[in-house]
């Protein structure tokens, strides 16, 4: 699963840094055509030098002698609300913020750069207050008068997200994303962790795993690579019979590690008719700790036994070239592929490599999708990545074998 954890810090980290905005929102000056009484003006200047000094709960106290003050102009009020939003915004007072400049605001009396970043600083507010209603609201029209700060744009997304709106939150996410791809940008990891928690609240599984597959590209981690692998298991109309496929990409991405699963590996190879590849499953269960130890271990040492035995079977018969004969003069290419591929879990890489490629040239193959998803696995892990990478791209169907090949690119990078 995507790291929910990780997501909530970054959403409230954006949040804070919206809350110290002393000295971005200046004091408006008074209107020369609108006197302001003495009662008035000599508090809020006194206010004004606390807020300069950093005092902030002093200057808050200092305007609340004006609020007894009867008869107030627009102009006195406008100018008592903007100094108590600057002081409830460094005294960390949210909901004053949210009052003060919201009648500001709404007075229409602040210079038009002043009133843009008013606007900014409410849509911060209203998210620190968890009003994911009005942090739209004020989001929307902060970017709709031009504002430029790309965070309120992040700030709306997540309340979006916050607010249970997934499909909206997901919609726009998929925009930044890709509007980043396009100017040559990576992603963020946060913009990405967002649209993967947004469809996984859809329950949007195709879109879930591509953004995952994403985050892989960019940012590989172990634990990404066992949430993708498991999920595309419980993909509809994923077939049982790329078992073994899966284990290998487990295996390969570190993934495979319960003691379970380093005992059904090297069956399911025995079974395919791979048994060196069931060797190297056995050495490195024994080899990490998987293997070899609790209620369990005369099972793994008989398991071990028999696949020793399969192997030293499997390396006379190779050696008396009966099955490549054979392989070389059928009409259909399904032996030279899994003869090919047999050879390579031996050790015979290059030769296996070949034979593999034969038979698929070869053609009339059972499944050829799985050929090539083998045969493209084979040349990544003997090192040739990008002529991996172009066999597994031609990999077809809904069965899940094109899942598998594409997550293998991503490996390969």
């Amino acid at each position: 699963m995507a790291r929910s954890g990780f997501l909530n810090a970054r959403i409230a980290r954006v949040a804070l840094s919206f809350l110290v905005i002393v000295g971005s929102v200046a004091l408006p000056c008074v209107y020369a055509q609108d006197a302001v009484r003495p009662e008035i003006g000599k508090p809020l200047q006194a206010a004004n030098v606390l807020i300069k000094s950093g005092k902030f709960k002093d200057a808050l106290a200092k305007i609340r002698e004006v609020d007894g003050v009867p008869n107030k102009t627009a102009n006195e009020t406008y100018l008592i609300e903007s100094t108590r939003g600057s002081a409830a915004s460094g005294a960390g007072e949210n909901d004053t913020i949210i009052r003060s400049f919201e009648a500001v605001v709404a007075s229409g009396k602040a210079p038009a750069a002043t009133q843009l970043k008013l606007v900014e600083a409410l849509a911060g507010a209203h998210y620190r207050a968890k009003d994911y209603a009005a942090t739209n609201k004020w989001a929307t029209r902060y970017l709709r008068e031009g504002g430029g700060n790309q965070q309120i744009r992040t700030l709306l997304i997540q309340s979006y997200f916050q607010s249970g709106d997934f499909a909206n939150s997901a919609k726009e996410s998929l925009i930044d994303i890709q509007a980043d791809e396009k100017a040559g940008r990576t992603p963020s990891e946060e913009k990405l962790q967002l649209l993967a928690n947004s469809y996984l609240r859809q329950k949007n599984t195709n879109g879930y795993i591509a953004t995952i597959e994403k985050l892989l590209n960019y940012y590989p981690k172990k634990s990404l690579w066992a949430d993708v692998i498991a999920r595309l298991q419980r993909k509809p109309g994923f077939s049982d019979r790329l078992a073994l496929d899966v284990y290998r990409l487990q295996l390969a991405t570190g993934n495979l590690t319960a003691t379970d699963d380093f005992m059904v590996m090297p069956q399911l190879a025995l079974q395919a008719g791979f048994p060196g590849e069931a060797k190297k499953v056995i050495d490195e269960g024994y080899a990490n700790g998987a293997l070899g130890k609790g209620a369990e271990v005369d099972r793994q040492k008989r398991l071990r036994d028999l696949v020793e035995k399969r192997v030293a079977e499997n390396q006379k018969v190779i050696a008396a070239g009966a099955d490549e004969t054979a392989a070389n003069t059928a009409k259909d290419g399904n032996a030279l592929v899994n003869l090919g591929y047999n050879l390579f879990t031996s050790g015979q890489s290059a030769k296996g490599i070949t034979l593999m490629e034969a038979g698929i040239k070869k053609g009339d193959l059972k499944r050829p999708d799985d050929a090539k998803l083998r045969l493209g696995t084979a040349l990544i892990q003997s090192g040739q990545k990008a002529k991996g990478a172009q066999v597994l791209k031609s990999v077809q169907g809904t069965d899940g074998a094109q899942d598998l090949a594409n997550l293998w690119v991503i490996f390969a990078r």
